[in-house]
């Protein structure tokens, strides 16, 4: 099936298929598939929707591009995002009944702009994951190579995009949740800047770092989406009160000054441990900015060494404090044990007991940063040294507009193959950065392993400037194909 905006709307023009005809079909797909990575299908709702933009497009003579930029568009939404009277579980059979009374600000702006919500995307319990193996609702397979991961926690959006079940698909990114599903699928995914895509109906794993975003088959439907969900919010306290730029899309086709695009290499993020492979495809695409005129700049990142110690004690103690409400008593299923209970104490052991063991490891870790004694050791420490972080990149980006390397050290990787928490951790390493800093980030296909697995580039902008960012990877996309 078609799976790029641009060419879906030319069909829509054609009238070689109609709005409905696209929804059906992916349905179909989504159905019949066996990656896993649906965890419910929205039916009525996108056959409803599909409809109005079927008679929204005869109305007009062809699609109103202007105001309707997704009309008819598929698309999968991840399961933490809550959607008025659709199950929302996060994955966790903590959620397994939850149905929410409100809609989030980022897919009432998608369905605004006229996409279709085929359904709720699987993902790691509450995102906290990097493989989409802790998946209440089982793991999620990688579109091309069912022994190997997708990548997580938006396992389930990439695998869905990927195994050519929606055209495009919305993550989120707590510390590379977009991104390494993204390098590891072959897909374009954007981790925007922190603040300018609402957090309204997200549910939070971590406040200060997860942000929402999309994952597509090519640059230019990643900005259109990003166009659709960038803009200030004011029932989400985190959302930046910042004027939305130019729109993106509309500054793919502007020509790079490419003498003057200085472009950051950290010596950092190649270090011990990169796959030969996935060093070289990165240093290839490097060379071909510098073919096109760019100018490479070794930078430094000195505190990158810290980061992923940084984000599993901000990212679990800010876990803690989010999810002490899932309990059994505000929000959450109370199974028959905590009914029962004795006392207090007896009652959260029962209630709490549904969480996976990912999501407990991290609750108890991060409760244990947050406590009387630790706090100022811990959390406190760690937020000091974020600020460090984010200023190395402060201090790169006087220096070069873009910094470009590795999304990770490896490949897409083999279920189980990574059992030890800590080695799943330090798969982050190059993803973490621009989280802790609030950067926007994106991956996309730069090369191929010898098993025929996708490999990422990763590129890294200074706050708010994802049209810079979408325009290099653009350029870099369609010189390419060419």
């Amino acid at each position: 099936m078609i799976q790029k905006i641009d060419e879906i709307h030319g069909a829509f023009d054609r009238r070689e298929i109609t709005a409905v005809q696209l929804t059906k079909k992916y349905l179909e797909a989504a159905r019949a598939s066996r990656l896993n990575s649906f965890i419910t299908l929205c039916e009525e709702r996108a056959l409803g929707q599909a409809r109005a933009a079927d008679e929204k497009i005869a109305s007009h003579g062809r699609v109103p591009r202007d105001s309707h930029p997704l009309l008819g568009i598929p698309l999968g939404i991840k399961d933490i995002f809550t959607i008025e009277g659709v199950r929302t579980t996060c994955a966790s059979k903590m959620l397994d009944n939850y149905v929410p009374p409100y809609t989030a600000t980022l897919v009432e702006r998608l369905e605004a702009k006229g996409a279709v919500t085929l359904g709720k995307t699987n993902m790691d319990e509450f995102a906290m994951g990097g493989s989409n193996e802790n998946s209440a609702y089982g793991n999620v397979l990688h579109p091309t190579h069912p022994d190997r991961v997708p990548g997580g926690s938006s396992g389930g959006s990439a695998a869905a995009v990927g195994g050519g079940l929606c055209v495009a698909s919305i993550g989120t990114d707590t510390g590379g949740s977009i991104r390494l599903p993204a390098h590891y699928c072959g897909l374009v995914g954007l981790k925007p800047t922190y603040g300018s895509v609402s957090r309204y109906g997200m549910v939070a794993f971590a406040s200060s770092l997860d942000q929402a975003g999309p994952m597509t088959t090519s640059v230019r439907d990643a900005a259109i989406l990003f166009d659709a969900m960038n803009g200030h919010d004011p029932r989400d306290s985190t959302s930046a009160n910042v004027p939305p730029s130019a729109k993106t899309a509309a500054a793919l086709t502007e020509e790079i000054d490419w003498k003057n695009l200085k472009i950051g290499v950290p010596a950092e993020y190649f270090v011990e441990g990169l796959a030969p492979e996935v060093e070289a495809s990165v240093r290839a695409a490097l060379q071909w900015f510098e073919s096109k005129g760019a100018k490479l700049v070794p930078v430094s990142l000195p505190h990158t060494r810290y980061s992923v110690a940084v984000y599993y004690i901000v990212a679990v103690s800010e876990a803690s404090s989010n999810l002490a409400r899932i309990d059994g008593v505000r929000f959450g299923v109370r199974p028959p044990g905590a009914r029962e209970a004795t006392d207090l104490a007896d009652f959260y052991r029962k209630a709490r007991a549904l969480f996976g063991p990912e999501v407990k490891r991290r609750i108890i870790l991060g409760t244990f940063t947050l406590s009387s004694g630790y706090a100022d050791a811990y959390f406190r420490r760690a937020c000091q040294v974020r600020r460090l972080i984010r200023q190395d990149f402060d201090e790169a980006f006087t220096k070069v507009d873009l910094i470009a390397g590795p999304v990770s050290p490896t490949t897409a990787f083999r279920f189980g193959e990574k059992s030890d928490p800590l080695q799943m951790y330090l798969n982050d390493i190059l993803t973490i950065p621009a989280n802790l800093a609030g950067l926007p980030a994106l991956s996309m296909p730069c090369g191929q392993d010898g098993a025929g697995l996708p490999i990422g580039l990763h590129l890294i902008a200074p706050p708010f400037a994802e049209a810079a960012l979408l325009q290099a990877a653009n350029a870099f996309e369609q010189g390419r194909r060419a």
